[in-house]
């Protein structure tokens, strides 16, 4: 065994001395790191609102943590499993003699992470029943007011105008919004709950359909509309929604809960109106047919008609035979009243001859009548 005789020469450190001359050592050689890895044994914020986890690879693990300030205000959020590429000051911690790394900026290690996040979050909001085809409202078939949610000036929002303009103008509300980077998602979010909260028959009219749009990019540069906080805000939206998120091969979770989805912001429009030239000529040809059946049911009943008059016998047949009864009838008239009168008499005065009156004197006999005519 060796002396411990030549160690009493040898500078004598407290506990504390020494964890801060290798926390100085190791924030001053490395300072700022960027290292990949796997999150392991995230489980959501503590109660604090730091996150605490590691960083590992097949042979090696570095705690991290982020502070509550930091992890408000990322894009992307740690999440178990996700493989990353974090940013940040590596240091230690003297309380369990261990070195970390205290992340300011977290993103996913390539597109396979991205995609991998987003089919876990697909699965997630699958089973809530978000994607389901019987919570899908039908688009209105001609719009009063269209909401556009979108960016005010990229090329987006004038494909749309042009296109509604060719095809059949109607009023627009564009609600600007930021469709890449840090708070974009939220902008998104409040836009489609913004239009929803607007009263009917307010001074800002309500849209009877909004459009959610924005141009191609990569995956990183469309993930605000992979966001839990997008998605959600559009399935609670009361308001037909038609997604136009990039160009027709990509896909964002807002597609899936969106009522309709379009390949492109411009085929989003042609979607929400109908084309004004083709109504004018369907209204057309609308009214050539109605006045086609009316006519050809008109010339019907005429030849019911017709046909009806031709079974029917004629006016001077049907009232011969009335009028040969008129006539006959108008012929013993005049016999009527004589014979009558005579029927009526009495027998007693019948048979009496009527005696003459020659004076004004001569009265009749007790008894006589005149006859009565009936």
């Amino acid at each position: 065994m060796p002396s411990a005789e030549p160690l009493l020469n040898t500078p004598e450190f407290t506990v504390s001395e020494l964890s801060q001359s290798l926390k100085r050592t190791v924030e001053d050689t490395y300072g700022h790191v960027r290292v990949r890895g796997e999150i392991s044994g995230f489980r959501g914020a503590h109660s604090s609102g730091h996150c605490y986890f590691a960083l590992k690879d097949e042979s090696a693990k570095i705690e991290a943590v982020i502070w509550k300030g930091v992890h408000g205000r990322m894009r992307f959020k740690p999440q178990e499993g996700l493989e990353v590429i974090a940013t940040g000051k590596l240091t230690t911690y003297p309380g369990s003699s261990k070195y970390q790394i205290v992340i300011e900026a977290l993103e996913p290690a390539g597109i396979g992470a991205l995609m991998a996040l987003m089919e876990e979050r697909k699965r997630k909001l699958a089973a809530e029943g978000l994607f389901d085809e019987a919570r899908k409202q039908l688009l209105p078939w001609l719009p009063e007011v269209i909401g556009v949610v979108t960016s005010p000036t990229g090329a987006v929002i004038r494909d749309i105008l042009h296109r509604l303009e060719d095809r059949f103008p109607r009023h627009v509300l564009v609600w600007p919004v930021k469709v890449q980077g840090e708070g974009s998602a939220e902008q998104v979010a409040a836009a489609i709950r913004g239009f929803n909260a607007l009263p009917e028959g307010g001074k800002i009219p309500r849209p009877d359909v909004v459009i959610v749009a924005r141009g191609g990019g990569s995956l990183e540069d469309l993930w605000s509309f992979n966001e839990e906080i997008v998605v959600r805000a559009a399935a609670e939206s009361m308001i037909p929604l038609i997604s136009a998120v990039g160009h027709e091969t990509d896909i964002t979770l807002i597609d899936f809960v969106a009522d309709k989805r379009a390949p492109t912001p411009t085929a989003a429009a042609e979607m929400a109106v109908p084309v004004r030239s083709d109504l004018f000529v369907e209204v057309g040809d609308l009214g050539r047919r109605t006045r086609s059946c009316w006519q050809r049911g008109h010339e019907s009943r005429r030849s019911e008609l017709r046909a009806a008059a031709r079974a029917l016998p004629a006016a001077g047949d049907l009232l011969a035979i009335p009028r040969q009864r008129l006539d006959s009838a108008g012929a013993s008239l005049p016999r009527c009243p004589p014979r009558n009168t005579h029927a009526n008499l009495p027998r007693s005065t019948a048979a009496r001859p009527p005696r003459t009156l020659h004076a004004a004197t001569d009265t009749l006999p007790p008894g006589y009548h005149y006859p009565t005519l009936r």
